[in-house]
C-alpha cells in the first residue's frame, strides 16, 4: 500500500496566517461570549506556532 504524496504550495506560516484570519473573520460574526473567546484563542495559537516555526528556521 503506497501513502499518498501532498505537496505543500505555501509554506506553514502562510498557511497559519490564512487560518487566524479566517477563524478571526469567523468570530467577528459570533455576539461577545464564551463561544465567541474560545473561538479567537485559536488564531492566537496559529499565530504562535508561526512564530515557533520562524524561530526554529532561524541561523541564529
Amino acid at each position: 500500500m503506497q501513502r499518498r504524496r501532498f505537496k505543500q504550495t505555501m509554506s506553514l506560516e502562510e498557511r497559519l496566517a490564512e487560518e487566524a484570519k479566517r477563524l478571526r473573520e469567523q468570530a467577528k460574526k459570533l455576539p461577545p461570549g464564551s463561544e465567541r473567546e474560545t473561538l479567537l484563542r485559536k488564531p492566537r495559537q496559529a499565530e504562535t506556532g508561526s512564530h515557533m516555526s520562524e524561530w526554529l528556521r532561524s541561523p541564529g
